[in-house]
């Protein structure tokens, strides 16, 4: 077993030992399938952070595992959702934050209620990182050739990801019973995409900048967290309302991730596998539609978690078989 997974395992087995002393069995078993479930669902999340983690210094990768897990526990998965919640419903972070704790089910409602507005934030926010990596004329690579080389090609029109993801907002809103909703909240996804992409790009210009080039790139990997797993917090609150068991369980899961995504880094994965990084995008791109999608129907969780693992693992056996060819 790498050493990277020592302390996920150690820090998993404690925090299921805590929650089956203080829910008993089932809220054992509920954190288990929350974790496995968080894990699943934002695989491709660790191969497209393994990309950017690489860029950063042994010191801002520990940092993305010390602070980040904190930020990810509970920045994205408790605070996030209730400011998100504050905005929509016209309530009081305090007032929002006093249903968490002591009305869950009534939080959880009100949750779902502002479900289109995360769709539509977490939506444009990916489609924006999968459009950005396959419309790049620079890219040499392509693992579904025909496909991706044509939409390479496509960089060369200026801002045509801002242009395609804005014309796919105003079609959806078009097409929705709260189109203000829907537009407001993606356009914020895009313009956080850009802000947080341009802060990136222009610290990381500079060689005696790399302070500034690790913190901007540890912001964009918690902002591409959150765009990843907001939907996951909704799909929590379906298995339980109970609090603990969710922020242990979905804790656990963010640790596993963000451990799996230092290990890609630290053994070269991307490396080796070079069409993993291309099959973890296609997985966000399905991502993105799929939360588009679910602004107009129901999309089950087991088919939005399966459109990941379908691309990364047939990304995973293309790598190797192209691998095996050239030896």
């Amino acid at each position: 077993m790498d050493r990277i997974f020592f302390f996920p395992i150690l820090i998993a087995l404690v925090t299921l030992a805590a929650v089956y002393l203080w829910g008993g069995l089932q809220a054992l078993i509920l954190a288990a399938i929350l974790s496995v479930l968080e894990v699943t669902l934002s695989f491709d999340n660790a191969v497209v952070n393994a990309k950017v983690l690489k860029k950063m210094d042994e010191t801002w990768q520990r940092r993305f595992l010390t602070w980040g897990i904190l930020i990810a526990v509970f920045g994205t998965r408790l605070v996030l959702p209730i400011l998100i919640v504050s905005a929509v419903v016209w309530l009081s972070p305090l007032a929002v934050l006093g249903l968490v704790l002591y009305d869950s089910a009534h939080y959880a409602e009100l949750l779902e209620q502002v479900h289109p507005a995360i769709s539509s934030f977490g939506g444009a926010f990916l489609l924006m990182v999968a459009l950005k990596y396959f419309f790049d004329e620079a890219k040499e690579i392509h693992w579904i050739r025909m496909i991706e080389k044509r939409l390479a090609g496509w960089g060369r029109i200026e801002a045509v990801e801002i242009a395609l993801a804005l014309v796919i907002l105003v079609t959806l809103a078009s097409v929705s019973t709260v189109p203000a909703v829907i537009l407001s909240a993606g356009i914020i996804g895009i313009v956080l995409f850009i802000l947080v992409e341009g802060l990136a790009n222009s610290l990381g210009s500079g060689s005696s900048l790399v302070a500034g080039t690790g913190l901007s790139l540890f912001l964009y990997l918690n902002v591409l967290d959150s765009a990843f797993s907001l939907d996951g917090v909704i799909g929590a609150f379906a298995l339980t309302v109970q609090l603990p068991i969710i922020v242990a369980g979905l804790g656990i899961g963010a640790y596993f991730v963000r451990s799996m995504t230092v290990y890609l880094v630290r053994n070269k994965t991307l490396d080796n596998l070079i069409y993993l990084e291309h099959g973890a995008h296609w997985a966000i791109l399905g991502l993105a539609l799929s939360m588009f999608a679910g602004l107009l129907i129901h999309v089950p969780e087991i088919i939005i978690g399966s459109i990941g693992l379908f691309f990364v693992l047939l990304a995973y056996v293309s790598s190797r078989r192209e691998r095996a060819q050239a030896s």
